[in-house]
């Protein structure tokens, strides 16, 4: 099963998430503080990070960046903040998922395995795309060795972007709705709107357009989204933003 880092503060909740996780297979570690986690991350293998945001000694969202800055590993969030704007910015900030709590072990569990899933570990997006280079005007998606290119240049995506525009690129001209890319790619038969929108206007912004001046990506309102070609000449895309 997973090897699973639970970073928690409060003893309390950290014992029973050990408890249960143990009890379900899972390898788990804890640490209760920002500095244990980060080392942690640094020395050991993890599959995914536990992350409480009530930190003693560093906000967790400011763990997350600084995760961000050493590995790739999937981000759980756990928070009793329930605020849309903190939970789009800790999404645009490379958390993979959230929690917001008191929530079951059973509700974490089941977003364990989609994120899991998504991170390549149950291949769900590998088998709905082709395994070919997908070609896209000047857009090139190779899903086995996750590298997707414009117009020849890399596009440095985090693993949540490339799994959704190879979604898409393996569908050119088709649109797709929200709820089947809710359920493709973030493995999940409900959720928020806004969880693609934000990985969207993301995905934009590397491709060096905007949801106003559409040339790959064209969002169909009330229906979905779409991948095709542009019509006029290429622009260049905006050189890769480090993500604050």
């Amino acid at each position: 099963m997973a090897r699973l880092l639970v970073v928690e503060d409060d003893p309390f909740v950290r014992s029973a998430l050990i408890r249960q996780l143990t009890e379900a297979s899972h390898t788990v570690r804890s640490v209760g503080t920002a500095l244990e986690a980060l080392r942690e991350v640094a020395q050991v293998g993890f599959d995914l990070v536990i992350l409480d945001l009530g930190l003693p000694d560093l906000d967790g969202a400011q763990v997350l960046k600084m995760l961000r800055g050493i590995t790739d590993v999937p981000v759980i969030v756990a928070t009793a903040r329930d605020d849309e704007a903190e939970i789009i910015r800790l999404l645009t900030d490379g958390a993979d998922d959230y929690l917001v709590k008191p929530f079951s072990v059973a509700h974490l569990t089941a977003r364990m395995a989609a994120v899991l899933r998504r991170a390549g570990r149950g291949g769900a997006v590998g088998e709905a795309v082709p395994s070919g280079t997908l070609r896209v005007g000047g857009l090139s998606v190779d899903p086995l060795r996750r590298l997707a290119e414009l117009d020849g240049r890399v596009l440095d995506l985090t693993r949540r972007e490339f799994d959704l525009l190879a979604y898409l690129a393996g569908r050119p001209g088709v649109v797709v709705p929200r709820k089947e890319l809710l359920a493709e790619v973030w493995q999940q038969s409900y959720g928020d709107d806004q969880t693609i929108d934000v990985h969207l206007s993301w995905l934009r912004r590397k491709l060096g357009e905007t949801a106003a001046r559409p040339r790959y990506l064209h969002t169909v309102r009330g229906v979905g989204v779409k991948l095709e070609p542009p019509e006029g000449p290429s622009m260049p895309a905006e050189a890769p933003l480090e993500e604050a």
